[in-house]
């Protein structure tokens, strides 16, 4: 079973890697985890969630940056940006 903490720690991972410029999709982080990701994304949304509130990440829906609380529909993460 996948832990809160390693799908904390891909994210940031991932978003490390990607750099500030290029998003990643939720769905990235749970492939990196697991074969069965799909019953992940939610735990990964979750996550990214709470790193977005801790000023970690970014979460983008469109190409814009949206607050954790409008987290809704298709999003993509990145590393914070200033």
């Amino acid at each position: 079973m996948t832990s809160n903490d390693e799908i904390t720690e891909t994210i940031l991972r991932l978003a490390s890697e990607y750099g500030g410029e290029t998003s990643f999709s939720p769905s990235d982080v749970a492939r990196a985890l697991a074969e069965n990701w799909r019953p992940l994304l939610t735990r990964v949304r979750n996550s990214a969630q709470r790193l977005s509130e801790a000023q970690r990440i970014d979460i983008l829906r469109h190409g814009k940056v949206v607050p954790p609380e409008a987290m809704r529909g298709v999003i993509r993460l990145r590393l914070k940006t200033a």
